[in-house]
């Protein structure tokens, strides 16, 4: 059994470094760190949902994500407030909304802390299927829209006198990386997601020729930081998630000193 739920933890946390990878270099590429909060912190709100409305707690925070990633495209178009502060009103606003729902359930009893801060060793195979099948769906949705999303993330205008539908393209992008970050939940929980989008996208950019290339490093070292997190976690007995993202650190600060190619 010990063997059965590491190998688990492995698989599913090599599986969401996998996707986290090419997402990640379009969120450091398009300085979309504090969406990932947001959606990170919407994802508490889809588990109170779940749990009200008695159906797949994953499911349940898909749906919030992806309502939220419609909310901000609709405040994008319409010009309403600046970015930052619509994905402040919006994070806050759900994170709370969500802690409000689980007050109205006075009889269940949850482990928050698992949800904040991830708990890789209770995947199942269910949590698998919804990494490989979820993940890998909204991975294979970046594949088609990787060159048009590109030309937008290197200049918009030029992109839409090229013809590129800037509008849809970035709607179905908010949609995918709102997929994204749901699947990553189980791994490294509510708080920590957007850190595994980040670092080691982070990390790839100082190595990487191009744009493929760096989608690509993304993925190798968050698998590293994966691997490393649960080799710590196992030996030292510390939190799984965190220590995910700790190794992502010490590889992301260890990369500094390494010369950059050319």
């Amino acid at each position: 059994m010990f063997d059965d739920f590491i190998l688990r933890a492995l698989i599913g946390g090599l599986g969401v470094a996998l996707i986290a990878g090419p997402f990640g270099a379009f969120v450091v590429w398009r300085r979309l760190a504090y969406f990932g909060d947001t959606l990170a912190h919407s994802a508490l709100l889809g588990v109170a949902l779940g749990f009200l409305l008695s159906i797949n707690l994953t499911l349940g925070v898909i749906v919030v994500c992806q309502l939220l990633a419609l909310l901000l495209f609709i405040g994008q178009r319409q010009r309403l407030l600046a970015n930052d502060t619509l994905l402040g009103i919006l994070s806050h606003g759900a994170l709370s909304l969500g802690l409000v729902v689980l007050a109205f359930m006075p009889n269940l009893r949850i482990d928050l802390m698992a949800y904040l801060f991830g708990d890789i060793l209770a995947i199942g195979i269910t949590d698998l299927l919804w990494i490989y099948v979820g993940g890998g769906t909204a991975l294979v949705g970046l594949l088609w829209l990787w060159q048009p999303l590109l030309a937008i993330t290197i200049h918009e205008d030029l992109a839409r006198v090229e013809g590129i539908a800037v509008q849809r393209i970035n709607s179905l992008f908010l949609a995918l990386i709102a997929l994204t970050v749901a699947v990553m939940m189980k791994v490294v929980g509510l708080l920590l997601v957007t850190s595994l989008l980040i670092i080691p996208a982070a990390t790839a950019r100082r190595f990487a020729g191009s744009p493929e290339g760096m989608a690509l490093l993304a993925g190798v070292f968050g698998c590293c930081a994966v691997t490393g997190g649960l080799g710590a976690s196992y030996y030292w007995d510390t939190p799984t998630g965190p220590s995910i993202v700790v190794v992502a650190c010490v590889i992301f600060l260890l990369s500094i000193l390494v010369p950059a190619g050319n």
